[in-house]
């Protein structure tokens, strides 16, 4: 008689996590070898507010860095941040981290220019994708009223929160830090946490209305 093979067990979240994260920050890694390499031409594909083929930038800045200096700045963070949002679900890490690159780069371009003094400005580095997955990861547990998911948001407050300082808007010189990136990576984080709780909302709503 046939029968089916043995299935595999599924990896653990943990490492399907780990290897998802460490993979993206290998792949920063090769593209600013590559960077170098060309004589930092990749950089110019940065985001360029309110110019249309700035618009390009929204799906390449997060790939690019300055130097290697900016990389390792966000290596870190991105590396922490990154694994603790995969660990919760390669689906929702995913979606998560789309919403996060979409919104915030297209915030960006809006408002890019805002409080600089040179113009046009170009915007790359992952660091506000970073602040997007560290918001997410703040604000997702008081939706989901999951005590797991708000000590996870109160442990990455307490380590990661002060870097919030660099989403405050300040009046920039040429070549500083992008704190409109910072500023709408963050607040695309908080959306990509309420539109990803939709179900256990919804979940929550359904078990108050069968208790009333």
């Amino acid at each position: 008689m046939l029968t089916p093979p043995p299935q595999r067990d599924a990896r653990p979240a943990w490492q399907t996590g780990g290897v998802t994260v460490l993979g993206f920050v290998a792949l920063l890694y090769v593209v600013e070898a590559l960077d170098q390499v060309s004589g930092h031409r990749l950089d110019r594909n940065g985001i360029r507010p309110l110019e249309a083929d700035g618009l390009w930038g929204v799906l390449f800045a997060p790939l690019l860095h300055a130097n290697w200096g900016h990389l390792l700045a966000n290596t870190g963070p991105a590396l922490v941040l990154g694994f603790l949002l995969a660990w919760a679900g390669l689906s929702r890490f995913l979606w998560a981290t789309a919403i996060v690159w979409i919104v915030g780069g297209l915030g960006t371009w809006l408002i890019g220019d805002v409080g600089s003094s040179c113009r046009p400005t170009d915007h790359i580095g992952a660091s506000g994708l970073i602040f997007g997955w560290l918001t997410f990861l703040m604000v997702f547990g008081l939706f989901t009223r999951s005590i797991w998911q708000i000590l996870v948001g109160v442990g990455v407050l307490i380590v990661y929160g002060g870097i919030l300082w660099g989403a405050m808007p300040v009046l920039n010189v040429c070549g500083g830090v992008s704190w409109q990136g910072h500023l709408c990576g963050a607040l695309a984080g908080v959306l990509a946490a309420y539109l990803l709780s939709g179900p256990e909302r919804r979940a929550r709503q359904q078990r108050r209305a069968v208790r009333a």
